[in-house]
């Protein structure tokens, strides 16, 4: 069994992550600004990494704004390589984006792609694990891109992804062998981000008014039609949309 440390391990994916490693017998540690650990300044990194077989990163960004996620993964993409080093650690990996190894020009999508590179080029052995997006964002793509009471979103396609199931790629992952290249997940089921929308909307009874516009942007940029939604040979897994929703409302003041 490994020591596997993963780093944002209390949060959406990283606990979940923990979870399910420490049910297969693992020693998995979550590490976060919670637990003493930044990856962005050190503090606490090359403590937590001692003794490591496996780091696991599913950290975010606190702010979106292009800068500061630019800033974000680089820094702390940089440290945590350098710890491993230190530390001899012989697994490094990461959750990142359906997407960002495609033409595009969202500013996230710039920001991981930059960890992406660092991570590549590190010489640390490494397993990049892209999902698409997160049934659980739902809310907040309606959210910012609400005007009034109307929703405007393009008809680009997208694969959602139940987070459930996108922890149990990335624990699977850590507790396998380096693949030193791209890991693809994705949900069954492909959606315009209109209708991904709408339905979710619909559902929890909510009365806006989604409508399609494929100039409307996405987290700041206007996606192609197929930017979002993975290659062939990808990972698929089960849940659908229809599954996830009775069982995840939406959170109080979301």
């Amino acid at each position: 069994m490994a020591k596997i440390v993963v780093i944002g391990g209390t949060g959406l994916i990283g606990s979940k992550v923990v979870s399910k490693l420490q049910a297969h017998g693992h020693e998995a540690i979550a590490a976060s600004p919670n637990t003493g650990v930044n990856s962005v300044t050190g503090e606490g990194v090359a403590e937590a990494l001692a003794g490591a077989d496996v780091v696991v990163d599913v950290s975010n960004s606190p702010s979106f704004a292009e800068q500061d996620v630019l800033d974000f993964f680089t820094a702390s993409t940089t440290n945590l390589l350098a710890a491993e080093k230190a530390a001899g650690v012989g697994h490094h990996v990461a959750l990142t984006i359906v997407g960002t190894n495609r033409p595009h020009d969202i500013p996230y999508f710039r920001a991981k792609t930059a960890q992406e590179k660092l991570i590549r080029e590190s010489g640390v052995p490494f397993s990049l694990v892209h999902a698409t997006q997160f049934f659980e964002f739902v809310g907040s793509i309606a959210d910012i891109s609400t005007d009034g009471d109307t929703v405007r979103l393009p008809g680009a396609l997208v694969q959602p992804i139940a987070a459930e199931d996108v922890s149990t790629a990335v624990a699977r992952t850590a507790a396998g062998t380096p693949v030193n290249g791209d890991l693809e997940i994705a949900g069954p089921e492909q959606f315009g981000l209109d209708e991904w929308v709408r339905r979710a909307l619909e559902f929890r009874g909510d009365a806006r008014t989604v409508v399609r516009d494929d100039t409307a942007p996405y987290y700041g940029a206007v996606v192609e039609e197929r930017t979002l939604v993975p290659v062939e040979g990808a990972l698929l897994f089960e849940t659908t949309l229809d599954e996830w929703l009775p069982a995840n409302p939406p959170r109080v003041n979301a």
